[in-house]
């Protein structure tokens, strides 16, 4: 069964693929998500220069995943059996195969971007060895959408108001802290929001202001809570035989330009979300995302704190169980490295 689950998904990975060449320097890239316009023209970008930039001899077959119907949680696997050479990662929906990835970007422990990083940085090592371990993988980029926030068609003033609605969720942790809030979670990955939200199969969804409005959720909502619960942390992953296939010259000018990716992958992370959010709510300074009418709901203290008790009474332990059932030592390896960077400990 297993030979024929992995059969079944690289032949949903190829449908629509154009034809590449048989030589082992050709690179099949899955990127991210074609709504997600700002992120695939930088990666679209990278990956047609990479060759010159790096030095290194090199042909690129790039699509976005959903042209080439890969399903965001299926990545891990998809890059593990080379059906891809490269892909961007969602990481919270491919932590449904190991929990353990999903400690880079848990909810409520790193909600500004600045925290984020620090905490992104402390796991990066402990993410990479587990990713090359388990999924024959190594991670050459490590970034976030941005800002997670709420996008809801009726109107919501505060967290409470999520009580008895269906929300989408993209990561266990985010449904657990909406279960805790007493909604009920969806889980979608982001190609799915916008019919769901304009045929009511949900009320509200999570993504980063300039996601959601290159997406245009604001055309199905009307209401954005800006409270950020987490960063959404992507990854540009490659597999392992196809990385060990370049020298070690290569590999260190490869290395070198994904950092620069990874890099301007962070910057529109901080200064295009800002943006997105006056833009989403037809605010006058408004420049480079399309503008809506959205109503912009004020977050209060009372909600900011209520975010820091559901991450730590709530997702840190129940990220606990899970990932301690799967590895004994998940919790104390992620008290010593992004708790650390955190300032939290899982007891």
């Amino acid at each position: 069964m297993r030979k024929s689950l992995t059969a079944a998904l690289i032949s949903t990975a190829l449908v629509g693929l154009p034809a590449l060449a048989a030589a082992q320097d050709t690179l099949r890239v899955a990127g991210n998500f074609s709504q997600n316009t700002k992120q695939v023209a930088i990666e679209q970008a990278f990956f047609d220069g990479l060759g010159e930039a790096a030095g290194v001899e090199i042909g690129m077959n790039y699509n976005p995943m959903d042209v080439v119907g890969v399903k965001a949680p299926d990545a891990l696997r998809l890059l593990r059996s080379g059906a891809f050479d490269v892909m961007s990662v969602q990481i919270g929906m491919a932590s449904r195969d190991d929990p353990f990835f999903e400690g880079i970007d848990l909810i409520g422990v790193a909600t500004d971007m600045g925290a984020l990083r620090t905490v992104v940085e402390a796991y990066r090592s402990s993410f990479d060895q587990r990713l090359q371990e388990k999924f024959n993988a190594k991670a050459l980029t490590l970034w976030p959408f941005g800002p997670q926030v709420f996008y809801c068609n009726e109107p919501i003033e505060t967290l409470a108001d999520l009580a008895g609605k269906k929300v989408r969720s993209f990561t266990p942790s985010m449904s657990a802290m909406l279960e805790s809030l007493g909604a009920t979670p969806v889980t979608l990955q982001f190609s799915e929001v916008y019919p769901a939200l304009q045929r009511g199969v949900v009320s509200c969804g999570v993504t980063s202001p300039t996601s959601g409005n290159t997406g245009n959720w604001p055309e199905v909502t009307t209401h954005q809570l800006p409270l950020s619960v987490s960063g959404s942390v992507q990854g540009h992953f490659i597999n392992l035989d196809t990385w060990n296939g370049f020298s070690a010259e290569e590999q260190a000018a490869l290395e070198a330009e994904f950092q620069t990716l990874e890099d301007q992958l962070w910057d529109l992370a901080v200064s295009a979300n800002e943006d997105a959010v006056a833009c989403n709510t037809g605010a006058d300074s408004c420049t480079d995302h399309k503008a809506f009418d959205m109503t912009l709901v004020e977050i209060g203290a009372e909600d900011r704190d209520r975010i820091k008790e559901v991450a730590e009474t709530v997702v840190l332990p129940m990220w606990k169980e899970t990932c301690n059932a799967v590895d004994p030592s998940c919790s104390e390896t992620w008290n010593e490295t992004a708790g650390a960077a955190a300032g939290l400990t899982i007891r």
